[in-house]
């Protein structure tokens, strides 16, 4: 059985044809314009692709309630021309098939669960830290759900005695986002991150306060494991740094072997690498299927 699936980055969309196995057979990226352009490209490379369901896994704030009136819809997101857009409206014009619409990072976050680093685990985190930061979590072998979908990359955080900037994101200025996505690094030091040397006091900043987020999840979700992803996290160097900082704020309160002795493989990199977006919506689809 063949099956879609779709990361709509805020960034670009990554369209790809699948299997129950976690074989991806083909697969596409191109820019996130406008609905009307991005849309049509989504649509052109589906078509006669004989697939039997579409998961998508959307940036967001977005509606992931099956039950709501507003349910597939992109709702306030800050990128031009996507607040309350009907995603899964639009596709249901042109596919008269299942669909499952949920975050990117849940996607990403079930992906990894069912094929990646969190493989046989029935609770672990995912976040990714690029452009923006997101988070989904699997708990008791579910992805968390409430009110809306959990928002971990806009928690507030303590600021470091030594930084004055005055933080990015345009609802909170300084929270989680606003400090440590890659446009935050950008518009504190005036360069891409990538260019940064790996000793450059950016990363001792962008440890801290990634470590502070962290914590945060331990303490509330008790993950059993913690799987960063996204652009900012390609900088390898970070690892060490933050595992040890999460060592430092946790002072010995949470006594696991996951902490205590094996924290190099409780905090790691996607299994699925670049590809745990779109496995994670074909992940989707399987669940619900």
């Amino acid at each position: 059985m063949f099956i879609g699936g779709i990361e709509a980055g805020g960034t670009k969309f990554i369209c790809g044809v699948g299997n129950d196995k976690g074989d991806i057979l083909e697969r596409v990226s191109f820019p996130t314009e406008t609905p009307e352009k991005t849309m049509i490209n989504v649509v052109n490379f589906f078509k006669h692709k004989g697939i039997k369901a579409i998961g998508i896994g959307s940036f967001g704030p977005i509606d992931p309630d099956p039950k709501s009136p507003t349910y597939g819809y992109i709702t306030s997101t800050p990128k031009p021309g996507w607040g309350n857009y009907d995603l899964v409206g639009e596709l249901k014009k042109h596919f008269d098939i299942p669909m499952v619409f949920d975050t990117d990072v849940n996607g990403a976050a079930l992906g990894e669960a069912t094929w990646g680093e969190g493989k046989g685990l029935k609770n672990c985190l995912y976040l990714t830290i690029g452009t923006g930061i997101g988070g989904g979590a699997l708990v008791e072998g579910n992805l968390v759900h409430g009110m809306l979908h959990p928002e971990m990359g806009h928690i507030l955080v303590r600021r470091h005695p030594n930084d004055d900037f005055k933080g990015c994101c345009p609802y909170h200025e300084d929270c989680f986002e606003g400090m440590a996505s890659g446009p935050s690094i950008e518009k504190r030091w005036g360069v891409k991150a990538f260019t940064l040397p790996t000793n450059h006091e950016a990363w001792e900043l962008e440890a801290f306060y990634i470590a502070q987020a962290l914590v945060n999840f331990i303490l509330t979700l008790s993950p059993e494991k913690i799987i960063l992803g996204g652009g900012v996290m390609k900088q390898q160097h970070l690892f060490p740094l933050i595992r040890k900082e999460v060592v430092k704020l946790l002072n010995g309160y949470v006594q696991t072997k996951e902490i205590c002795k094996n924290i190099d493989e409780y905090i790691v990199y996607p299994g699925l690498g670049d590809n745990a977006g779109l496995l994670g919506a074909l992940a989707l689809t399987l669940k619900k299927l």
